[in-house]
């Protein structure tokens, strides 16, 4: 179920610089990631939150035994490492090329202007985080198939694009990434994306790439009692 955590990576991880771009305020600061390089690690402290403008980020958690547990995938517009007691209790890697905007960690006072903005935005993000809880809660009365659906068809609503064929999803996760995710084993989550191909739902052009041909039919797979 957990996939091999590489003990070594993190140490040939490169360290990440803030980056300044044209315009931005004295108060705002973007970071740029490349692809495998680390935001934050499990452990350290909590100063500042991130809210994704560009790629997607893996957060995971490290087992006792030394294997990486996903809990989430970060795209565009949310917002990620909360600390617990001033510490972040994940790691954070870029899947892809990726760019965060740095925001603190502790709300501010009332007022206006960049400390109101950042209120808002953390309050928002606090509040979807307890939303994801209480979705995963019911992925855990759902067969594989309806994960494997859920996930898809969430991802559908957010980043899917049409075109000829379809609609598209572009997965930078592997699946062992997905099955992690969502508390599945890695040949369990291909065998339903092999079993949504073959009943027309999903066609697989690349391993990281699906397209939804019937996404009234994926809504109800993921719908499924």
């Amino acid at each position: 179920m957990y996939a091999a955590y590489d003990t070594g990576f993190l140490g040939r991880a490169q360290s990440v610089r803030p980056r300044k771009t044209r315009g931005q305020s004295s108060s705002e600061v973007t970071l740029r990631l490349s692809q495998g390089q680390f935001l934050f690690h499990q452990g350290d402290d909590g100063e500042s939150i991130y809210q994704v403008t560009e790629g997607v980020l893996r957060l995971s958690r490290v087992t006792e035994k030394g294997r990486q547990q996903v809990i989430a995938f970060g795209y565009p517009g949310d917002i990620v490492g909360f600390p617990v007691e001033g510490r972040r209790n994940t790691d954070c890697d870029a899947l892809t090329g990726a760019r965060v905007r740095v925001l603190p960690a502790r709300l501010p006072r009332e007022g206006s202007g960049p400390a109101a903005e950042s209120a808002f935005l953390a309050a928002a993000a606090l509040f979807e985080i307890g939303n994801m809880q209480d979705h995963l809660m019911t992925l855990g009365r759902k067969s594989s198939r309806e994960r494997v659906s859920s996930f898809l068809h969430a991802l559908l609503r957010r980043i899917g694009r049409h075109d000829a064929d379809g609609i598209r999803i572009d997965l930078p996760m592997s699946r062992t990434d997905i099955a992690d995710f969502l508390g599945l084993r890695t040949e369990t989550v291909s065998r339903a994306f092999t079993d949504l191909r073959e009943a027309g739902i999903i066609e697989l052009p690349t391993a990281q790439r699906v397209t939804v041909l019937d996404p009234g039919r994926l809504e109800e797979t993921a719908e499924a009692d």
